[in-house]
């Protein structure tokens, strides 16, 4: 079965709410006959200016986080509850600077992911080992128990909402790229994993993106692979000229 290509652009801790805008209203003209299933997750402080311009768009409105609690005594934290009303349809959860620069642990991923899927929420959930990891061999274990723990109570019907990234911690904005085929043989052990945690049927369907330096002229390789199903974008979903020939690869 064909599953759609999911292209995602996490655009991180850049650009004002202006630049923001600036960069949505290009891309939402670029991509509007695009062939493949789209998402931007700009800074909590550009939410509500770039909800306005993807609205009723081919774009989706991502978040790059949220609180694991739904409201209460969380200084600095976001609420689900504040993203939805902000019109977001997505959230990135346990992303490796949120899992390696702020130590937040699988089980805390966790307890996010279930809390976003309870409302409503997509989820991209990310997994990926070290450069280290990978170097003594762990990169499956790794990715396993990212996946495994990640997972842990929940049911197959919300996984239609799920989507996982693969993202080899070595690769992301060092210019490094696993090579399709490491990012392929990565991808093909999680569906399988998929398969054993839940069904045959639920690990086909299960998109899975890679991410980790994509680029204009790696995207089409890397997607070519069997088990890539997308790319979650970093640096280069900063500048439409970058961004829109990775959203629109043939």
């Amino acid at each position: 079965m064909s599953r759609p290509y999911y292209i995602a652009g996490n655009w991180k801790m850049h650009m004002t709410r202006a630049e923001s805008a600036e960069l949505a209203k290009v891309l939402v003209g670029e991509l509007k006959d695009g062939k493949h299933k789209y998402l931007v997750a700009p800074s909590f402080t550009s939410l509500e200016t770039v909800a306005a311009i993807v609205k009723g768009t081919n774009i989706r409105l991502g978040s790059q986080n949220c609180a694991a609690e739904e409201q209460g005594a969380h200084t600095g934290e976001v609420s689900v509850l504040q993203l939805k009303d902000l019109g977001v349809q997505t959230i990135i959860l346990g992303h490796s600077e949120r899992r390696h620069s702020y130590k937040e642990d699988d089980a805390l991923i966790n307890q996010k992911v279930k809390l976003a899927l309870k409302h409503g929420f997509e989820v991209i959930l990310c997994i990926g080992e070290l450069l280290e990891e990978r170097e003594a061999g762990k990169a499956e274990a790794v990715c396993e128990t990212q996946t495994v723990k990640g997972l842990e109570g929940v049911s197959e019907s919300e996984l239609a909402n799920l989507v996982i990234a693969y993202e080899p911690v070595w690769a992301i904005g060092t210019g490094k790229t696993a090579t399709p085929e490491d990012a392929d043989a990565i991808q093909a052990f999680v569906r399988k994993l998929i398969g054993k945690l839940y069904s045959a049927d639920a690990a086909q369907k299960m998109v899975i993106q890679y991410g980790g330096s994509v680029k204009p002229d790696n995207a089409a390789q890397l997607m070519a692979k069997e088990n890539i199903d997308g790319a979650l974008v970093g640096g280069a979903s900063l500048k439409p000229e970058s961004f829109a020939p990775i959203a629109k690869f043939a």
